[in-house]
């Protein structure tokens, strides 16, 4: 079973400040990391492989450092890397990532499963994995938490939904995206990963050339949107004291509540 599996390296969230000045975000200092959804994809590509035979290649799009996430895969037990890296990718929206990606996938072959997280942290629009498979064209099936049938040429999913879940079958090639319940991801083995940081040669870095893509395609040149301006929002508070018996007090934060909406 050929599976691709599809990581972004993200900046830790929890640590993410932005500038006031500029509007933009301050990455100096700031630890990255693989995407935590894209973890469990790994981790259910993984899990397919032992149970199936077969490969696990990821594919990432970043800056040259994006190499330590695709290591960090390689350290789980991924068998291949590949980092999509161009000065030309810079700046692309979810559009043109899409279409970058999927044009990687493109020049991969053939595969019968491409797996990616539910949606990237810093981003959060859960668009890329829908994106992607409507560029290629193949079956896709998002918010996974359980793969219950994998045969030769379909899979049956369970996928959530707020109020329960929906099974899903569809034929293969196809396209998931996961969630965190679907599994506990393993730890990089320290040979595998100390293999991966040693021989990063063995992750190979493809350009806008290596997937016959235009400059004028992918990066901010090929996107349809463009961010404007980042800012954090400004919360002002403002207290009232109420006072009186507590049967007046109560009926007064009774009305306040209702007053502005909040029961």
């Amino acid at each position: 079973m050929e599976i691709i599996v599809l990581i972004k390296q993200v900046p830790d969230t929890t640590e993410v400040k932005i500038d006031p000045k500029t509007g933009t975000l301050i990455r100096e200092g700031v630890e990255s990391i693989i995407n935590p959804d894209d973890l469990h994809a790994i981790e259910a590509a993984l899990t397919l492989k032992e149970q199936f035979g077969g490969s696990v290649t990821a594919v990432s799009m970043g800056p040259p450092q994006a190499i330590d996430a695709i290591s960090e895969a390689m350290g789980m037990g991924v068998d291949r890397g590949i980092l999509l890296s161009d000065k030309a990718f810079a700046g692309a929206d979810t559009w043109a990532t899409s279409y970058t990606l999927g044009k990687a996938i493109q020049k991969l072959g053939p595969y019968d499963l491409i797996i990616c997280g539910r949606q990237a942290i810093d981003g959060d629009t859960a668009q890329i994995g829908p994106q992607v498979a409507d560029f290629l064209g193949i079956p896709q099936v998002t918010y996974v938490f359980e793969i219950e049938e994998v045969g030769e040429e379909s899979l049956l999913v369970k996928r959530m939904l707020e109020d329960g879940y929906e099974r899903v079958r569809c034929q293969m090639p196809a396209l998931l995206t996961v969630v965190s319940r679907l599994n506990e991801p393993r730890y990089p083995v320290v040979g595998l990963l100390l293999d991966a940081c040693r021989d990063e040669a063995s992750i190979e870095v493809w350009n806008a050339a290596d997937i016959n893509v235009q400059n004028s395609d992918v990066g901010l040149s090929g996107s349809l949107t463009h961010v404007i301006k980042t800012f954090a929002p400004k919360f002002k508070r403002k207290t009232e004291i109420l006072e009186g018996d507590t049967k007046t007090v109560v009926a007064d934060l009774i009305a306040k509540l209702r007053e502005n909406k909040l029961i």
